[in-house]
């Protein structure tokens, strides 16, 4: 067999099962010959595979362990998410604009209607002040200049609006609401970005454990844009340099199954470049949120 064949990934996983299985690297070069590789090429493909496994195996083992996360759709390839009324609320169809699995990143259209993202904007204007970010060295929060714009917090089910918005949520996610923070309003101005960042709480600072007390970590971030800025303002994913465009009513949604980098959830709010940015955002975490 010419020595220029390509290494599929079924041979791989062949490779691997045979040696996990106790078979010798010998004999696995054997039964390679004997299907008509060259010894040269079998002894390569052998090293390769098991250096990469035993690779891949060292990380399994220094990662944090996977969490089961929220998932909004099914696989039966749905356009659309039609979701039942609750109380105060009405049929609504949400329909889905893109999904990506790795990232897992789901932009969905009319999750909130006109009327809605205004009465948010309007109940929340009064308290805006300057955005914080998350201090996981001491588990407080603190004004950052990676972020400029303006925000404030809604506590859980607060109003009657917040609460219907959250239940909506919880059915389009299959997501307890008590499983998820309060609403956080967000206001960017012209010129206000907040630069990339991951939403989950890193382990490695102190002030984690508070965080983790209050509901365990965060799981999945929903976004939802009630203001469409003039130019600018995307919700970006650096690492799939993937762009979502900020649509009033319209909202994207990404998970993340463990608090590492390996997720892809890397994302930040690009700067606004003309008008104001409004958006409404969704924690969810692993267990009751209190």
């Amino acid at each position: 067999m010419s020595a220029t064949q390509q290494i599929t990934p079924e041979l791989q996983r062949w490779i691997v099962e045979q040696a996990t299985s106790g078979q010798s690297p010998e004999a696995v070069i054997k039964a390679m010959q004997d299907s008509g590789w060259s010894a040269q090429v079998a002894e390569q493909a052998l090293e390769d595979t098991l250096r990469d496994h035993l690779a891949e195996s060292d990380l399994a083992r220094t990662l944090p362990p996977k969490m089961r996360v929220p998932e909004p759709l099914s696989d039966d390839g749905s356009l659309s998410i039609v979701l039942a009324p609750a109380p105060a609320d009405e049929v609504r169809q949400v329909r889905v604009l893109s999904s990506l699995m790795n990232p897992r990143v789901v932009v969905f259209g009319g999750l909130l209607s006109a009327a809605e993202c205004d009465d948010l904007i309007a109940l929340a204007r009064p308290r805006l002040a300057r955005s914080e970010t998350v201090e996981s060295r001491t588990g407080g929060s603190q004004v950052n200049e990676t972020r400029t714009s303006e925000g404030m917090f809604f506590s859980r089910e607060e109003n009657p609006l917040c609460a219907r918005i959250e239940r909506r949520i919880a059915e389009l996610l299959a997501w307890p609401v008590n499983h998820g923070e309060g609403l956080q309003i967000l206001r960017y101005r012209t010129g206000a970005e907040y630069k990339p960042h991951y939403d989950y709480f890193d382990l490695e600072q102190p002030g984690t454990p508070a965080l983790l007390a209050r509901g365990g970590q965060r799981v999945a971030s929903l976004v939802m844009y009630l203001k469409t800025p003039q130019r600018g303002g995307a919700t970006v994913f650096p690492d799939v340099q993937f762009n979502v465009a900020p649509v009033k009513g319209n909202a994207v949604f990404f998970s993340y199954d463990r608090p590492h980098p390996m997720t892809r959830s890397l994302h930040g709010s690009a700067p606004v470049l003309e008008g104001e940015k409004w958006v409404a955002t969704k924690w969810l975490r692993e267990r009751r949120f209190e």
